[in-house]
């Protein structure tokens, strides 16, 4: 995309999430309909093809060669994804932690193996200090929007939505990988993100396949816990929690 087209982008999704914005601390979800259609569909791809990934992924116990495997899968995404966050933390106006994960980025690119160990976090007191363009379009005052719940992805905002496009064209790392070595690095999120599955299966569960009303109980717990991420509502949710 032409540099040109970014500030167009950027100003396209303010205007996307500023229009529709929650009712006082309530759940603005005019979609529904539509986004429940949706989240049977995400179900029936956790139960069929995700729970299972994910189980055999993580080695049944959470140990062993399994879960190893699952770690350096999502330790080397993970290190991918850094200079993107780098960038929103910029963005924010937050140059520690940007200085923090840049050192963290080159730590566990080099001494951890192109990202597959994370010797930042346990040798150099570096823990990932997750951000995204969402959160950053958060601090500059933006709405969250309406309640949005997208194929494959699950439960977001139009704030979020928006975001995650951001974050794909700020990636600095579109621009140092060819396409075939961004592509084995998405496989990575992904394939991070069924081994998550498989270790919180339970709790996932719980709320995707044995609740009354798991679109309701979905929205309810992903919404609280992202406000509590954004520092836009006190009470926390795990939405992993036991």
């Amino acid at each position: 995309m032409p540099a040109w087209n970014l500030p167009l982008l950027l100003v396209a999704a303010v205007v996307l999430v500023a229009c529709s914005n929650r009712d006082g601390d309530g759940i603005h979800d005019p979609y529904e309909p539509m986004n429940r259609k949706v989240h049977a569909f995400n179900r029936g791809i956790d139960a069929h093809v995700v729970k299972p990934l994910g189980a055999g992924m993580s080695g049944g116990e959470g140990s062993g060669i399994g879960s190893h495997v699952v770690a350096g899968l999502g330790n080397f995404g993970s290190n991918l994804a850094q200079p993107g966050r780098v960038v929103n933390h910029l963005l924010q106006g937050k140059p520690g932690p940007a200085a923090r994960m840049t050192l963290r980025f080159l730590v566990n690119t080099t001494v951890g193996l192109a990202g597959f160990l994370d010797p930042a976090a346990s040798d150099f007191s570096l823990p990932e200090e997750d951000t995204d363009f969402g959160q950053t379009l958060a601090t500059w005052g933006v709405g969250e929007g309406a309640y949005l719940e997208l194929p494959l992805i699950g439960p977001s905002t139009q704030r979020d939505a928006a975001g995650r496009v951001v974050d794909l064209v700020i990636d600095p790392m579109r621009g140092w990988l060819n396409r075939d070595q961004y592509l084995i690095g998405m496989g990575a999120r992904v394939a991070s993100k069924a081994g998550e599955r498989g270790r919180f299966g339970d709790s996932v569960d719980s709320i995707l396949h044995e609740s009354a009303d798991s679109y309701a109980q979905t929205r309810l717990i992903w919404l609280q816990h992202r406000r509590h991420e954004l520092g836009e509502e006190g009470e926390h949710i795990d939405p992993y929690a036991e």
